[in-house]
């Protein structure tokens, strides 16, 4: 067998995962020297925000009513889709790790695949140079901190960035059931099901494949089954949206983001950094998509990114955060392919020294969620 090395993996491969690696270890080895220095506990570090209800349902499963306090509905685990928490609960019974050290793992391990699925599909659409430079983006992009905690968005973006690489190869059925994994996944993941819906129309009409239509009616099963899931398991239809409104304030507006721009321009100094973080998330998502417009992405690619974005737009308190513009990273696709040469490079400085920001942001404060 050949040894595994730089010589047998490809250079737009191999750049992207190293970067990835490098700055995963690198964080984790910072945040355990600031907390041996500060007397804090790593674990106790990393047993932050969405960790804990990942790991809750992971163990404990997700209950069989709303939960109610003073007549309101609270936070639950019903808020939180299958796929990792049953990954991480099969993977400590297989190995007899916990299910925390699992999810670690399992979190840790998916980053990477996602950073390597984002190259692969990028180098199905341009050249080497252009996968690796996009790869090593994603990688040190601001957001992926969360690949250092539990949470599921390393299995979603590699379903999501695989099935746009069977897309874009007329791969119906792999690109469905991908979809399928990652609606499963995470409710945003239903932007995936706009660019299936594309490709199977175009593809009906002008080659009168009914083979394509798998993809758009695979795609959104996991998220129907999950609901339809919740709704047997606790004798309400709509039980995750109402977990979602009750536990985290969450509900869909259109006037949200705007509303946060005005309350800026109104009063530079006023709003909070949670204003200003979705703000300028906002902006870099809605440049990104207008670059990769003019840079003519695929239309399958673009699609996504712009629907990943109305759906982040629209979502209070969430908005287009830096965890939502990894999420639609087509966004930082066309970033990347777009610059050259040392501008590439800025962007890649600046991505570094805003992760390093954001990660001590979201582990050492409670101010930001992510």
């Amino acid at each position: 067998m050949p040894e595994l090395s730089r010589r047998t993996i490809p250079r737009w491969l191999f750049i992207p995962g190293a970067t990835y690696l490098v700055a995963r270890f690198t964080t984790l080895l910072v945040l355990g020297i600031v907390d041996a220095i500060g007397g804090e506990s790593l674990h106790g570090q990393l047993m932050r925000w969405d960790t804990k209800w990942y790991l809750k349902a992971a163990v404990d499963g997700w209950p069989r009513h709303l939960i109610y306090v003073h007549g309101h509905v609270q936070s639950s685990t019903l808020a939180f889709f299958p796929t990792l928490p049953l990954a991480m609960r099969w993977s400590a019974h297989l190995t007899g790790l916990s299910a925390f050290q699992t999810g670690l793992i399992i979190s840790f391990v998916t980053g990477l695949s996602a950073t390597l699925a984002v190259s692969l599909l990028v180098r199905s659409f341009t050249n080497d140079t252009e996968a690796a430079k996009a790869g090593v983006v994603f990688a040190v992009f601001p957001a992926t901190y969360i690949f250092n905690l539990v949470y599921a968005e390393g299995i979603m973006l590699t379903a999501v960035a695989l099935g746009l690489y069977f897309l874009i190869k007329r791969q119906w059925v792999w690109a469905g059931l991908l979809g399928a994994l990652a609606t499963f996944t995470g409710p945003i993941a239903l932007a995936f099901v706009v660019p299936c819906v594309y490709a199977a129309v175009r593809e009906l009409h002008l080659q009168r494949t009914w083979r394509s239509l798998w993809a758009p009616l695979l795609a959104p099963l996991g998220f129907l089954g999950f609901m339809a899931w919740a709704w047997r398991h606790t004798g309400v239809l709509n039980a995750w949206r109402l977990t979602e409104r009750g536990g985290w304030k969450g509900y869909p507006s259109l006037w949200y983001t705007p509303h946060l721009f005005i309350e800026i321009v109104r009063d530079p100094i006023a709003p909070v950094i949670t204003t200003w973080i979705v703000a300028v998330g906002t902006v870099v998502a809605l440049v990104g998509l207008y670059l990769g417009w003019r840079r003519r992405q695929p239309l399958v690619v673009w699609l996504y990114g712009a629907a990943s974005t109305f759906l982040a737009f629209i979502s209070a308190p969430v908005g287009l955060r830096p965890r939502f513009v990894l999420i639609a990273f087509p966004v930082l696709i066309a970033y990347s392919t777009t610059l050259k040469g040392k501008r590439w490079w800025l962007l890649v400085v600046v991505c570094v020294i805003l992760l390093v920001a954001t990660t001590a942001q979201e582990l050492f404060n409670w101010e930001v969620f992510p």
